[in-house]
């Protein structure tokens, strides 16, 4: 665990459709796009190695869902699906867990980037992806439903040395 969580909340991977109604809950209530069932399906079920929460007494107060796939030009990419931390739990160290423990887990599946995007007028988030080493990549009008414009954020991983490359066919973190 990261030192500057809060060792009273549980940080894990997510386990199974039981963590389902939790992340829906929060990611309806915090990101101005809906999504369906289906949508969240897509992510987790694909790639279940990629999405975490936090909880509280057993309550998801915080989860990130990923995704990765093979870029155009050719290595893999990692993308930031959604993130939402409840607005009660804020600044406590808890999105900056989630970014970072997904970052690694994409990474260690051989990702040499990873992108999201965010809403331009989402200052909260992207002060937290830039304090992690993402840039603004370019700016995309009106791409939010709420005709809102978004900015692709982006980080890019050097080369992982040859003795902390994960085996061969194993997605892991390197934490």
């Amino acid at each position: 665990m990261a030192a500057d969580c809060d060792a009273a909340l549980e940080y894990r991977m997510y386990r199974d459709e039981g963590d389902l109604p939790g992340i829906m809950a929060l990611i309806s209530a915090d990101l101005s796009e809906p999504y369906s069932i289906f949508t969240y399906r897509y992510f987790i079920h694909q790639w279940p190695e990629l999405s975490f929460v936090v909880l509280d007494a057993g309550i998801i107060i915080g989860t990130i869902v990923c995704k990765m796939d093979e870029h155009k030009t050719g290595p893999m990419r990692g993308y930031v699906a959604m993130l939402a931390v409840h607005n009660s739990q804020r600044k406590r160290g808890i999105g900056k867990w989630l970014v970072r423990r997904a970052t690694q887990a994409m990474r260690g599946a051989g990702c040499d980037e990873v992108v999201l995007e965010t809403e331009v007028t989402n200052a909260g988030a992207i002060a937290l992806y830039e304090s992690l080493g993402f840039v603004r990549d370019k700016r995309l009008l009106r791409y939010y439903l709420n005709g809102n414009d978004a900015f692709r954020l982006k980080i890019w991983f050097d080369p992982l040395p040859p003795h902390q490359q994960p085996p061969e066919g194993e997605a892991h973190a390197m934490l």
